[in-house]
């Protein structure tokens, strides 16, 4: 497993998930993290080597955008499975923020961080 990673932080998307109609209804700024680990140790300065995180940011912030659901634990799956689709991506680790979740005492932030790894490659 590389230690080489792209880490995307704070993308910031307004969507629609949530238990409650009124976030349905209202809609929330999400926060995403992203840390993408890969082997860039022979990516000699070409991007078919790496992952475009500029095109990794669309990808994301599209995925966190459409389809609304009740959990973002639900969002952070959807999210790492798009970075997963990348052949060079081989683990990630997603955090998805909440910052206006209805909690009814005072706090800054809610977030769920989960960590998926690409099944391991089958060598014949």
């Amino acid at each position: 497993m590389s230690t080489d990673s792209i880490t995307l932080t704070g993308l910031r998307v307004n969507a629609h998930h949530g238990l409650y109609d009124f976030e349905r209804e209202n809609g929330q700024d999400f926060v995403i993290d992203v840390t993408v680990w890969l082997d860039l140790s022979g990516a000699s300065d070409s991007i078919d080597r790496t992952i475009n995180y500029g095109e990794l940011a669309v990808e994301v912030t599209d995925a966190v955008a459409t389809n609304p659901v009740d959990l973002i634990e639900t969002v952070a799956e959807r999210v790492a499975a798009v970075v997963l689709a990348h052949e060079a991506a081989e683990r990630v680790q997603v955090t998805v923020h909440k910052p206006e979740a209805p909690i009814p005492v005072p706090f800054t932030d809610v977030a769920v961080t989960l960590t998926r790894s690409r099944p391991a490659r089958v060598h014949a």
